[in-house]
């Protein structure tokens, strides 16, 4: 296969890498773990992630909640008496999740900090719970609530401004098209109509300009890539308030994974025909999950989603949903079933680097702040979508190809003006090898089930 990087046609300008810190870190209290994570995901010798998204939580009444899993419970720094019906501030509370983002603040690579919400603070919806509301598709907070929803949440933002932490953007709505709640819930979630969406977001532009903060909104986190992502759009844009501190549309990329026209679909309708603003992609997992944490698969398919959302989907930044997730043993095979880069055990008594890591590693350690996405002319389908390859250019001037080969071996001859050449691969047994650097050499074999980044100088 000719792949020809010479008459690479120049996309978007790419602004990184990251992962979200929901529900994992509030979890991991162990000092040496948390330090060992912190470099694995944002370290100069790992990941070099440089997107943190921390999730302020909607927090829980212990007599009133429903959400049975300890790890998809969030501690909020909002303290609710239900007797009294007063709050009070307490911001020794999420410890855990605090020192996490900091010490990953720490390894100097993050450049954008994200401050996101699943709901609304328990104690201003409806259902005095942040699972949402008892009936599917009604919106959990009345509209008297609004405005302390949007104070809680810069309250919260101010808070960490004060402490020094960079925070850039806020993103008070998450997945607004989902159902939520109704009879059986699992995680923290909040239903929103489109009119509910603008009026909130509108709240939190007024307030943001009047308090005079330093941050942008990160909106409207939708669930999927097509859907009611048009009508977002053509709402928030009519909203002058609102667009005035948001210049990017943040969506997640779920339920398309083997739909490429989708992402084709999906820059034509929305990227291409709004170029001034931003698209990033902030949330995607192989869902449902068939890949368990030691089948090379599950990198393969992260692989080729990150590359498709970046050059046919037009995102100018990609983020996974989290980091880490609960160990989920399969009784039926005995594997592991986490969606996450890594998996752990209630406490982190017990934590693995999972194959779905390595899919991150080939674009993330290779692909800085900066480098611009390129068009090769490639063109999968669905029918055909086993062989992917694509291509980047760094500020430094060098060219990155990540080939995701589903297929069989497969012959590859580039074109371009090269001097040198590294070759890093992964698969099943190896991980991150560079099986070659020295002399540029145009052809070359991609293997069957293998991750390659070739960086071309």
């Amino acid at each position: 296969m000719k792949l020809y990087l010479n008459s690479a046609k120049e996309l978007q300008k790419l602004y990184g890498f990251g992962t979200s810190a929901c529900w994992w870190a509030q979890a991991c209290g162990d000092s040496k773990t948390q330090d060992e994570i912190a470099e694995l995901l944002y370290g100069d010798a790992g990941l070099k992630l440089n997107i943190y998204r921390y999730n302020i939580g909607g927090g829980f009444d212990e007599e009133n909640n429903r959400v049975s899993n300890p790890w998809r419970r969030t501690e909020s720094f909002l303290v609710y008496d239900r007797e009294s019906e007063v709050s009070f501030w307490d911001f020794e509370r999420d410890k855990n999740a605090v020192t996490v983002m900091k010490k990953c603040l720490e390894k100097g690579n993050i450049d954008t900090l994200i401050l996101f919400c699943n709901s609304p603070h328990y104690s201003q919806t409806s259902t005095g719970q942040a699972s949402g509301s008892l009936l599917y598709h009604t919106c959990n907070i009345p509209k008297m609530n609004y405005k302390k929803f949007v104070d809680y949440v810069l309250d919260v933002t101010q808070h960490f401004l004060d402490e020094g932490l960079p925070v850039d953007y806020i993103s008070p709505i998450n997945e607004p098209q989902w159902k939520w709640g109704g009879p059986n819930v699992w995680q923290e979630g909040c239903h929103y109509e489109t009119d509910e969406v603008i009026e909130i977001l509108h709240l939190f532009a007024e307030e943001i300009l009047r308090r005079k903060m330093p941050v942008k909104l990160y909106a409207p986190e939708s669930g999927e890539m097509l859907g009611k992502n048009e009508e977002y759009l053509l709402a928030m844009l009519k909203d002058k308030t609102v667009m005035k501190v948001c210049d990017i549309f943040a969506y997640h990329s779920y339920h398309a994974d083997a739909r490429v026209e989708d992402r084709y679909e999906f820059k034509r309708k929305l990227v291409s025909a709004h170029p001034k603003l931003r698209f990033d992609m902030s949330e995607w997992c192989e869902l449902p999950n068939k890949s368990h944490t030691k089948n090379f698969k599950g990198a393969l398919i992260t692989a080729r989603i990150i590359g498709q959302d970046l050059i046919y989907g037009g995102a100018s930044s990609w983020t996974s949903w989290v980091a880490a997730n609960n160990i989920y043993i399969n009784p039926t095979d005995g594997f592991d079933y986490s969606d996450a880069m890594l998996s752990g055990s209630e406490h982190f008594e017990e934590w693995t680097i999972n194959e779905r890591y390595y899919g991150m590693a080939h674009y993330s350690k290779f692909i800085p702040v900066g480098s611009t996405a390129l068009d090769i002319g490639l063109r999968p389908t669905n029918e055909a979508n086993d062989f992917n390859a694509f291509a980047f250019r760094t500020p430094n001037g060098e060219t990155v190809l990540v080939i995701v080969n589903e297929d069989a071996n497969r012959g590859i001859s580039l074109d371009g003006d090269f001097n040198t050449m590294r070759i890093i691969v992964s698969s099943q047994k190896k991980k991150l090898d560079e099986s070659y650097s020295g002399p540029f050499k145009p052809d070359f074999v991609s293997k069957k089930d293998t991750i390659t980044t070739v960086i071309l100088k």
